[in-house]
């Protein structure tokens, strides 16, 4: 009787771990957290009323991917920036630095990155790696003028940050880092993003096993939720999937990402983010071998270094002196 229970042991429990990680998957989604107004109030202010039309590129897999395109305001262009918008966003949210960046001289181009605004289904993508596949496919197509720099915002900076680490970085001649986000467990990030997400970590436990043995039918299924408010929550994008969570920031070994980088790399962040710790920045590049130069904007908030005056002159600074630097290389 004991060598039969014995026997029978290993099946018993590999059958009540698939029970468990049945019921992590359906049953550990993310909660809606609720509403922060100090992302959700700012864009309340912006007028947008002279928003560019959108215009669409064809991406590998022939989907119409939407962006705008804001012409340089002097006759001679100084070359070209494409902005990267921040988590649940669109390129609407960018409205306020193109303007500036464009009246400083550059074409600028903000797409709706695919699962956001006019790309796509929104809160999801089809594999991990199309949106890099997707930047690729929008320089081919658009193919902005030299010297390009790529800006990303908070989780758009993070994809900025894993682009300038892939083998296709030097589609670009810089990297502008606007607070981004780096790692979950990385020293600049706050809890749960200053409020700002909700991970529904039993199920990102059970897709990461899952896809550790190449099993992705699973990877649509919503891993974090995003603290927008009721009205805001119906124009943007609150919830990701597991596919689109881990494809719009660094890899999970972000050092690398940033020990691969060859371009100039530039951050600038909030004095005020509530989102991150914005004296860790500086460190953690440093820890992970590549000292970067990191603006701390006096008295500027997350949402606000992409709306302040302040902020968005040292970010129009930034990008001007790396232009001269790549001119003169």
């Amino acid at each position: 009787m004991s060598i039969e229970l014995h026997a029978v042991m290993p099946v018993v429990a590999f059958c009540v771990g698939l029970a468990i990680m049945a019921v992590a998957l359906v049953k550990g989604g993310p909660k809606q957290p609720p509403p922060l107004a100090s992302i959700n109030e700012p864009f309340k202010s912006v007028d947008t009323s002279d928003l560019p039309p959108i215009e669409r590129y064809t991406a590998r897999d022939n989907a119409q991917l939407a962006y705008r395109r804001y012409a340089s305001g002097i006759t001679r262009v100084r070359g070209s920036a494409v902005l990267i918008h921040g988590s649940s966003a669109s390129g609407v949210s960018l409205h306020t630095l193109a303007k500036a960046l464009a009246a400083a001289g550059y074409d600028v181009y903000v797409p709706d990155m695919r699962g956001h605004g006019e790309s796509g289904k929104k809160g999801t993508i089809a594999y991990i790696g199309q949106l890099e596949d997707d930047l690729s496919d929008f320089i081919d197509a658009v193919q902005p003028a030299g010297p390009r720099t790529l800006a990303g915002f908070s989780a758009g900076g993070g994809f900025a940050l894993r682009f300038a680490g892939d083998a296709r970085q030097m589609a670009f001649d810089r990297y502008v880092l606007l607070a981004p986000f780096i790692h979950q467990d990385a020293p600049t990030t706050r809890p749960s993003v200053g409020g700002w997400v909700n991970v529904g970590l039993p199920r990102v436990i059970v897709l990461v096993i899952l896809n550790k043995l190449h099993i992705r039918l699973f990877n649509h299924l919503p891993t974090v939720a995003y603290a927008l408010s009721a009205e805001a929550a119906a124009k943007l994008t609150p919830q990701y999937s597991y596919n689109l969570m881990q494809n719009f920031r660094p890899h999970e070994n972000y050092r690398a990402d940033i020990r691969a980088t060859r371009q100039p790399v530039e951050v600038l962040v909030g004095a005020d983010d509530e989102a991150f710790h914005a004296e860790a920045f500086a460190a953690v590049f440093e820890e992970a071998g590549r000292a970067v130069p990191v603006t701390i904007v006096p008295g500027v908030a997350h949402i606000a270094l992409t709306l302040d005056a302040s902020a968005v002159a040292a970010i129009v600074a930034a990008v001007s002196e790396h232009t001269g630097e790549v001119a003169l290389s």
